[in-house]
């Protein structure tokens, strides 16, 4: 089939998936515009330059004050927008809480500064508060060996990835890690504004991912853990290069399907929608199809780096941290399929890890 044709196949399928869905408020564009989206839940945006050029922050109020959910990227811009919105939306009344689904930098890199501004607690699971602190405190040159050696193994060349790295080294995001932390636990719940919302944690995209469910009123705080429009990056990383995180994470999304079909999810990225089940649905359906792509040429008899497996899972050219996340996920189903005993990997005498059908 001729690539024009996959591409405009694929294009329809994800304007059908979306049109699965239903979207029942009007996009905050403006910085500091919120949108209540139930009695005292506000759905707001701050903007990120990159690619994925938003993330969805949510305020909640409560009686005598205001909590509010992820941070955006630890920046000039997202540092105004928390001021606007305070004093626009909330004057005068203090931030009791700074609640953080995990521990990436779109979602807790402004933690420690709102701590210091607003004078207010930071809330996380353990998993993502000690991941980040680590992460954070780790030796830069032992991290960058252990990178490349794990890069080169997956077959990239060696000057692509120092490459990759120099970009790395210049990210302007990286925020220092907040000094302390009230710990959320899997089933517990926090009182806010007279709702009790129930810590539901997941893993594969993050190590404890925590979302926040309303039951009395069918609403999902989900963070990064099921979004409307992509799939969540699921990736194998040097620090823990055996994983399995894509199990993980498809066992994660068929937990929240025990929640109710008509809850009203509040994503990380992409809009506020319903249609909850649909969408755990349409997810395991596209890693299918991811798998089946890769196993198309090992069934032919083939073996391959996950280098060279990248390019049928992306086709699109990927640039800096794109090309991590996209190598780290590639390896991500090429472990998936290794554990279920479909595929086989086998390091060469050249250093290589390469992947064969069992």
């Amino acid at each position: 089939m001729a690539e024009r044709e996959i591409e405009a196949q694929t294009r329809a399928r994800k304007a059908a998936e979306q049109d699965a869905l239903e979207y029942p408020f009007v996009t905050p564009e403006a910085p500091a515009e919120v949108v209540e989206v139930a009695t005292g839940v506000y759905w707001a945006r701050i903007a990120m330059p990159m690619a994925l050029d938003h993330i969805n922050v949510y305020l909640l109020a409560d009686e005598d004050g205001w909590y509010l959910v992820d941070t955006g990227l630890n920046t000039d811009t997202s540092r105004a927008c928390w001021q606007a919105m305070a004093e626009r939306h909330f004057p005068q009344q203090p931030l009791k809480g700074i609640i953080c689904t995990h521990f990436h930098y779109d979602h807790a890199g402004l933690a420690s500064w709102l701590m210091r501004e607003f004078e207010a607690p930071l809330y996380m699971t353990h998993g993502e508060y000690f991941t980040m602190r680590a992460l954070a405190s780790s030796n830069s040159e032992v991290k960058e060996d252990s990178q490349r050696a794990f890069f080169v193994r997956a077959g990239m060349p060696l000057e692509r990835f120092e490459k990759m790295l120099g970009s790395h080294r210049r990210d302007p995001f990286v925020p220092d890690f907040p000094p302390s932390f009230i710990r959320l636990r899997d089933g517990e719940s926090l009182t806010i504004g007279g709702r009790q919302w129930r810590v539901v944690t997941g893993e594969g995209h993050s190590p404890e991912h925590a979302c926040l469910y309303a039951e009395d009123d069918r609403i999902l705080l989900a963070g990064d853990q099921i979004l409307p429009g992509i799939s969540s990056n699921v990736l194998v990383s040097d620090v823990e290069p055996e994983a399995d995180p894509l199990s993980l994470w498809l066992r994660s999304l068929d937990k929240l399907r025990t929640l109710a079909e008509d809850t009203l999810v509040l994503p990380a990225h992409g809009r506020v929608f319903r249609g909850l089940h649909t969408r755990v649905d349409q997810l395991h359906a596209h890693h299918r199809r991811q798998l089946d792509v890769l196993m198309g040429p090992a069934r032919r008899g083939e073996s391959f780096t996950a280098w060279e497996a990248m390019s049928w899972l992306f086709t699109r050219e990927l640039k800096s941290i794109e090309l991590m996340l996209g190598l780290g996920e590639t390896l991500a189903h090429l472990s998936y399929l290794c554990r279920t005993g479909q595929l086989l990997r086998l390091r060469g005498e050249d250093g290589l890890d390469r992947y064969s059908a069992q």
